[in-house]
């Protein structure tokens, strides 16, 4: 994707493990570099408390996802094993880049994949942390039944033996130095455009 000035622009992908902190760390970077812009993605899971449709997801029913599945409008999407889906639209990076803006995609890692194979100028975050704070982090959530923990801690072994595939690994187990070293990165990646952050 580039700007609606030409200029290419990066695509962050920033997936790992459930419960490693992926949420928090976005949330530092983007008010760190306000050229940085999330991409909402759709999902069929129920909103939780608090949650905006249109900024945190877009919450569609399961024939809405199909229709836009259908018709080409996902970059990528995913189906949980508790069987809720969710995705990225085409439009929510073009929307970023006809700002002017970076897009940032927060990704499970099958879909982080997808984009960077599709998505010349992705680049690929894995974000970990150690098993038992994950299973700390998901417990003091309590968005989740214990089954559906036990499920997010399986699945997040699994995905830890793919971590070397994406193009920087962050290992979240101290929030300040985590968060330090992925602005560094982001920092890095935009420079050569000229919209390094002061």
């Amino acid at each position: 994707m580039t700007s609606s000035t030409g200029r290419p622009l990066p695509v962050f992908v920033i997936t790992g493990q459930s419960g490693a902190g992926k949420g928090t760390l976005i949330e530092r970077l983007l008010r760190s570099f306000p050229q940085l812009q999330l991409a909402v993605s759709a999902t069929t899971r129920a909103r939780r408390p608090g949650e905006i449709d249109g900024v945190h997801y877009y919450f569609i029913s399961d024939e809405e996802f199909d229709r836009r599945l259908e018709a080409g409008e996902f970059v990528e999407h995913h189906v949980f094993p508790w069987g809720q889906r969710s995705g990225t639209l085409v439009s929510e990076i073009q929307r970023s880049a006809d700002d002017g803006n970076a897009c940032v995609l927060e990704l499970e890692t099958e879909g982080a994949r997808n984009v960077a194979e599709r998505e010349s100028r992705a680049v690929t975050i894995f974000v970990t942390a150690p098993i038992e704070e994950l299973e700390r982090r998901l417990q003091e959530r309590a968005t989740e039944s214990a089954g559906e923990i036990g499920e997010r801690l399986r699945v997040a072994r699994r995905q830890l033996e793919v971590a070397d595939r994406f193009d920087y690994r962050v290992e979240n187990d101290d929030l300040e130095r985590a968060s330090a070293e992925l602005a560094g990165i982001v920092r890095r990646l935009l420079a050569p455009a000229g919209t390094m952050a002061p």
